[in-house]
């Protein structure tokens, strides 16, 4: 049985949405999707992978949250359904970050998991 819309859903978080929201800005660009992607590779498996777009296709997924739209192709949806994105900025540094309940296990950076 296919999962519905609302358990593949992928949120953003406020935080996010401000930082994609000035990354816009600073591009000049308000039309800028925040677009995530899974693919294989990564200390754990698969690796997270964060772009700024505007444009979709056919197999993109869109999220709109807070003013900003999250996209997500539906190869990637599949092993990030539930997750949460976030944007955190600390002594290390900033990124936007991935709390995903399929991964059952991540590498240290943040950026890799296996499921």
């Amino acid at each position: 049985m296919e999962a519905t819309v609302l358990e593949r859903q992928v949120l953003l978080t406020e935080n996010a949405a401000r930082r994609v929201k000035k990354l816009r800005e600073l591009e000049g660009n308000p039309e800028l999707m925040l677009r995530l992607s899974v693919s294989g590779g990564g200390c754990s498996g698969f690796s997270y992978g964060f772009s700024l777009d505007d444009k979709t296709t056919e197999d993109d997924q869109k999220f709109d949250y807070h003013g900003v739209t999250l996209v997500i192709d539906t190869v990637s949806l599949d092993l990030l359904a539930g997750s949460t994105i976030d944007f955190v900025e600390d002594l290390v540094g900033s990124a936007f970050t991935v709390k995903n309940p399929n991964a059952t296990s991540t590498c240290g950076c943040g950026s890799s998991f296996s499921v």
